[in-house]
């Protein structure tokens, strides 16, 4: 199994890749939280352990943007943020598991062995998505209108990801700012219409948009 480990401190990370190794697992590591959403989409773990926090995104963001284009992936964080309120945000933003350090290896790799057990009996995830004119690879992170290719950043990317999984469904602003942007972001930001912008701009050409505004309620993709 291919296993994700999220961790800026280097003995820790080294620490539980040692462990993960020893049981026979593949591991790779990220320090950086504006990462991992790349390793994801290119590298296709079975499970993730995250830390809270990390330097360029928080762990909280973090997850919300996985969980916008896989929310089967299995996500244990792994984290001194001990607080109740800490593992009720985290598992309310769709973490599979919380584990608070510091912490037993032996109590780690029994939660990373019960969640891959529950993942392998899980359909295997789609490597793309599509509606419409609009077709997004997750496995190459390229996405492409009528067959013609156009650049996404990764949070653009994550964002349509999250839309084309809920094909005409109404969204709310605050939904898509807890899926693709996580919790801890300013509730009073615009940066959800900002992004639905970019993606307009992107995405649909002369036709007509592949992203509703719906008055007084939020967005929904058209397709």
């Amino acid at each position: 199994m291919q296993i994700l480990v999220v961790e800026d401190e280097a003995l820790i990370a080294a620490f539980i890749e040692k462990g993960l190794r020893a049981e026979g697992h593949a591991v790779s590591i990220e320090a950086r939280g504006d990462r991992v959403l790349d390793r994801v989409v290119l590298e296709q773990p079975d499970i993730v352990l995250l830390d809270v926090m990390l330097p360029g995104l928080d762990g909280f963001a973090v997850l919300g943007a996985i969980r916008a284009i896989d929310p089967g992936l299995p996500v244990i964080m792994v984290t001194a943020r001990g607080e109740v309120a800490d593992r009720v945000r985290g598992l309310d933003l769709g973490a599979t598991d919380y584990l608070v350090k510091p912490f037993a290896f032996a109590e780690l790799a029994a939660r990373v062995r019960a969640h891959l057990r529950t993942a392998a009996g899980r359909e295997a995830r789609a490597d793309t998505l599509e509606s419409g004119r609009i077709r997004l690879d997750l496995l190459s992170r390229r996405a492409s209108v009528d067959g013609v290719e156009v650049t996404l950043s990764t949070r653009e990317f994550a964002l349509l990801g999250y839309l084309l999984r809920h094909p005409g469904q109404v969204l709310s602003r605050q939904q898509i700012l807890d899926a693709v942007w996580g919790f801890a972001h300013d509730p009073r930001s615009n940066v959800v219409d900002v992004y639905v912008g970019y993606l307009r701009a992107k995405l649909d050409g002369e036709g007509p948009s592949v992203i509703d505004t719906v008055r007084g309620m939020g967005y929904r993709f058209a397709g």
